[in-house]
């Protein structure tokens, strides 16, 4: 399959392209900075430079044409402004959905964040802000006739994957390995599990491809 991945530079998306790649899939990396290109293409992965803030529906259509499916994996990071939250977190989500529709490519794969739905509204704190941004997203997914699945992970660490995950529509707060994430969604995109599944994803004793296929 041909997956274009947007925020292809992101820590899962790395991970994830290299577990694609060696699945045997074709990832393709939207990123706006030329100088990681190297990176991407170190992880197994085409790189297409395009800002996902400056570019426009009918453009990242043209990059998602003959695509499988989609990923978003984009995110305005640490430290970046209120606008970026409402630009990158929600604004370029609901941009990869409305491209993904005209190019029809219908399988699309959003990573979210597993508390976004308690966000304080009003608040002037960043991270309540992004949280707001995410949960915002994932609505607009939802609303959409794409085969959508939204993964809600926990507190993310750089820890080896371990295997083991436990996925439900409300699990309790805890923290998993991005590579376990990757895992996740590289089993979704292969299995074709989880269409119109939202749920929080943590460290569990599940296999990845045990608790993915219990979605069907």
């Amino acid at each position: 399959m041909r997956i274009v991945i947007a925020g292809g530079h992101g820590q899962i998306a790395l991970l994830l392209e290299r577990r694609l790649a060696d699945a045997g899939h074709e990832p393709v990396a939207l990123i706006r900075n030329p100088s990681h290109e190297s990176d991407v293409v170190a992880a197994g992965a085409e790189p297409v430079v395009l800002d996902l803030e400056s570019t426009d529906v009918d453009a990242l259509a043209r990059v998602l044409a003959g695509a499988d499916a989609a990923v978003f994996a984009a995110g305005a990071g640490p430290g970046s402004t209120p606008e970026r939250k409402g630009s990158v977190d929600l604004g370029a989500s609901v941009l990869l959905a409305d491209a993904a529709h005209l190019a029809g490519v219908r399988r699309l794969v959003q990573i979210s964040a597993m508390s976004a739905d308690r966000y304080e509204a009003g608040s002037d704190d960043i991270f309540q802000i992004y949280l707001q941004a995410k949960s915002e997203a994932d609505a607009r997914l939802r609303d959409t006739d794409l085969d959508w699945t939204i993964v809600r992970p926990g507190r993310l660490t750089n820890e080896p994957a371990t295997g083991g995950v436990t996925i439900g529509e409300s699990v309790s707060y805890g923290e998993i390995p991005r590579d376990d994430v990757a895992a996740v969604i590289a089993e979704l995109l292969g299995s074709g599990a989880g269409v119109h599944w939202q749920f929080d994803l943590v460290s569990g004793d599940t296999p990845v491809g045990e608790a993915v296929a219990a979605l069907r």
